[in-house]
């Protein structure tokens, strides 16, 4: 079995990470938001930060511009509004009730949550275990560790190490009651070997896995951005945050609009979306035209979709460019209406968007580096001034290769 390489750091309540607009909180709900307590969420961050929410590729809460003083109220009061949360070791659907689910994810993670935290193990950052409920809204562009996906009519979870998107082959099945302890021993194997224990491993017929290694088809790529039927008949409407972030205010304008709607809750979920829950069919039109009037992205084929862009300067520390403010400029040029993903990345870290894009935009001591099919860590092939890189772009040859 490969070991997984993860980063080193991950900004949580507890633990906040330094960035240049204050401190960054991180957390996963892990359970749906209530209407209300969303409602208090943004105006605690704009109390205790600066106000700026941000959805992560993962689905979880950014909150920014937090202070020494108010970072700790801020998750008092996360923790006092009931928002169920965790650092996101264990990530589950989005969906639990979705029409085409197969198994109650939310259910299985809270047990494997629990049984990581009695067995006493102290988990790498960025290590993530993924139960997938087997739905449409599926998981399977999350890097992981080990993915637990339920596939029918038999419902058994199928256990992978690794993301099946990036083409890992599946270990086999495993019956749901030999799910934990099958899942404790991968990361207690996965710990030894990042410990310098190379022979370390798991038995895999212990728990019932012998056999070749099944076929695990590719599905389609999971779209939020649509309506999700549940099962009691009422719909779960996803938007998308532009460029991942949005304002508290306005985010909790659009919790008003849910309510007016009938929703009951919201929730992150992967992809920088927002799932509107227990949206009546007929009131589903509505809500798309308040979102979309408040800036949301309510459309899959949206051009700003295409762009990924990190916070930049001023907002992190790292960045040497305004990422986001030209991603926007991007976006109203029409250039992202292409295959490809352009990343707007502040510095070569490249966080937003750690694989390669069709066009990435860098941020360097020389200004824009352009990187053409590569990572931000790439070598760029030519340097503009940020004022400048809108037009350079849409000037160069490689403006015809991305609408290509």
């Amino acid at each position: 079995m490969t070991v997984p390489r993860h980063r080193s750091a991950c900004p949580g309540l507890s633990a906040p990470m330094p960035t240049g607009d204050g401190l960054l909180a991180r957390f996963m709900p892990t359970a749906p938001i209530g209407l209300d307590a969303f409602a208090g969420l943004c105006a605690a961050a704009r109390r205790d930060g600066n106000g700026t929410v941000e959805i992560s590729a993962r689905g979880s809460l950014q909150l920014r511009g937090l202070t020494a003083d108010s970072a700790p109220r801020f998750a008092a009061e996360v923790a006092r509004l009931g928002i169920a949360a965790d650092d996101g070791t264990v990530l589950s659907s989005a969906l639990d009730d979705a029409a085409d689910a197969l198994i109650d994810a939310a259910a299985l993670a809270a047990e494997l949550r629990h049984a990581i935290a009695a067995a006493g193990l102290a988990l790498a950052p960025k290590l993530c275990v993924v139960v997938d409920g087997g739905g449409s809204l599926h998981l399977d562009a999350v890097r992981a560790s080990v993915t637990l996906r339920a596939v029918g009519p038999a419902r058994e979870p199928r256990l992978v190490v690794g993301s099946a998107a990036r083409g890992e082959c599946p270990l086999g099945f495993v019956a749901p009651s030999r799910c934990v302890p099958l899942v404790l021993a991968l990361l207690r194997a996965i710990d030894a070997q990042k410990k310098g224990n190379r022979d370390a491993g798991c038995r895999l017929a212990d728990f019932g896995i012998t056999g070749p290694p099944p076929t695990f088809p590719q599905r389609r790529a999971a779209e939020p951005l649509r309506h999700h039927r549940l099962r009691d008949g009422t719909l779960a409407i996803g938007i998308a945050l532009a460029f991942g972030h949005a304002g508290a205010e306005v985010l909790a304008e659009l919790a008003a609009h849910a309510a007016r709607c009938g929703s009951r809750a919201l929730r992150p979920a992967p992809g920088r979306a927002l799932l509107v829950i227990g949206v009546a069919p007929e009131n589903a039109a509505t809500l798309h035209q308040a979102a979309e009037r408040l800036g949301f992205i309510v459309d899959a084929g949206d051009p700003r979709r295409r762009i990924v862009a990190c916070p930049g300067a001023p907002a992190c520390a790292s960045g040497l460019i305004p990422a986001r403010a030209i991603a926007s400029q991007l976006a109203a040029t029409g250039i992202a209406a292409c295959r490809g993903v352009i990343h707007i990345s502040g510095c070569a870290k490249g966080c937003a968007h750690p694989a390669a894009a069709a066009l990435t935009v860098v941020g360097t001591e020389r200004g824009c580096g352009i990187i053409d099919n590569g990572t931000a860590r790439a070598a760029p092939s030519r340097h503009v001034e940020p004022a400048d890189i809108v037009a350079a772009i849409l000037a160069a040859p490689i403006a015809r290769a991305v609408h290509g």
